[in-house]
């Protein structure tokens, strides 16, 4: 299995934006489906990128505040952070080829 962070409100500052690494924020929840089906392509994701991306878990059922703070309505949402700034959206549950796609635009980014 991957190794995931996991954020929630109360470290999300310091899981996130305060990361020395471009993150890769993973908002979902147990109950959801999609979300589930999700974790192998986000464990591959994980392998392929260590190093370079960290891959965080925030469950929008315990964290109620940055959950809003991002609008979030659906989930999954994967948002994407470099240097303590969200620079990318990727809505729903997206192929692999769209996560590692926006993780490359982020990378390149200056």
């Amino acid at each position: 299995m991957a190794n995931f962070s996991e954020a929630d409100d109360s470290n999300f500052e310091q899981e996130v934006l305060g990361s020395d690494l471009p993150v890769l924020l993973d908002f979902y929840a147990d109950w959801c489906g999609p979300c589930r089906a999700l974790l192998p392509t986000l464990e591959d994701i994980s392998r392929e990128y260590d190093g370079k991306v960290r891959i965080v878990k925030l469950n929008v059922d315990n964290s109620p505040e940055t959950r809003d703070r991002f609008g979030i309505r659906a989930i999954p949402t994967l948002l994407l952070f470099k240097d303590g700034e969200q620079r990318a959206t990727v809505n729903g549950a997206p192929t692999r080829s769209r996560i590692a796609d926006a993780i490359e635009d982020m990378l390149g980014d200056a």
